[in-house]
C-alpha cells in the first residue's frame, strides 16, 4: 500500500496529520526511496528487525503484526502507555534504518550512493533509504479493522507471487499465526483482539 503523500509534489504535499488515541491500534507502512528495493537484503532487514525491536523498548508498543517485503515494510502495533506519540516512533525506526543503511553505503559500497540520492529540482539533493514524507498510518479502532489488516500484511508476499502461501515468507508474522514457527522479530500478542 503506498504512502498517500508519496504521489504530491513537495510543494503541495499536505501536513501529515496523525491520531494519538489511547486503545486504538496503528497500521504503519514504510515505503523506501522511490520504491526501489532497498529491503531486499538479509542485511537491510536486519536493520529494520533492529529498528523495530528499539523503537518497542523506547516508546511502549506492542507488535500484532508485520511483513518485510523488498521495497516496503508495514506493522500493526498497539501503542500500551499514554500519552504516546506515533510520529515518534515512525521516526525511531525509520532514522535509526536510514542512519544505519547510509552509513553502510558510505564505507563499503560507495557506487550504492547513487540509487539513494534524491535529486531536487531546486538542485540540492539529499541521500535516502526511505521515501520522502512521514509515512502511511491508520488508526484501527474495531476488532474488524484489525485483523483485516494483519490477514492484508500477511498475504502481502502471496499477492506479489514471491511465495506460494503466507506462512512461506521468513519475513512476515504469518507463521506465528500458523504455528508453523516463530518469525524474525517477537510479537506481542496478550492484548490482541481474538476471533
Amino acid at each position: 500500500m503506498p504512502d498517500p503523500d508519496e504521489s504530491q509534489p513537495t510543494l503541495f504535499r499536505k501536513k501529515c496529520k496523525r491520531y494519538n488515541t489511547p486503545g486504538h491500534a496503528h497500521f504503519l507502512t514504510f515505503s523506501c526511496f522511490q520504491r526501489r528495493p532497498f529491503l531486499a537484503k538479509d542485511r537491510s532487514r536486519g536493520w529494520l528487525i533492529d529498528a523495530i525491536n528499539s523503537a518497542r523498548d523506547k516508546h511502549h508498543f506492542d507488535l500484532w503484526a508485520y511483513v518485510i517485503m523488498p521495497e516496503h515494510a508495514h506493522i500493526v502495533l498497539f501503542p500500551t502507555i499514554d500519552p504516546y506519540d506515533i510520529s515518534a516512533i515512525f521516526k525511531s525506526i525509520k532514522l535509526s534504518v536510514a542512519n544505519t543503511a547510509i552509513a553502510y553505503v558510505k564505507r563499503y559500497a560507495s557506487e550504492f550512493l547513487v540509487q539513494m540520492t534524491d535529486a531536487q529540482p531546486n538542485g540540492n539533493s539529499s541521500i535516502r533509504f526511505w521515501q520522502r514524507g512521514g509515512g502511511y498510518d491508520r488508526n484501527l479502532h474495531s476488532f474488524e479493522e484489525i485483523w483485516e489488516k494483519i490477514d492484508y500484511i500477511h498475504n502481502n508476499p502471496v499477492k506479489r507471487e514471491l511465495c506460494g502461501r503466507a506462512d512461506d515468507w521468513n519475513w512476515s508474522s504469518a507463521a506465528d499465526y500458523s504455528g508453523l514457527r516463530k518469525g524474525p522479530i517477537e510479537l506481542n500478542l496478550d492484548q490482541l483482539p481474538r476471533h
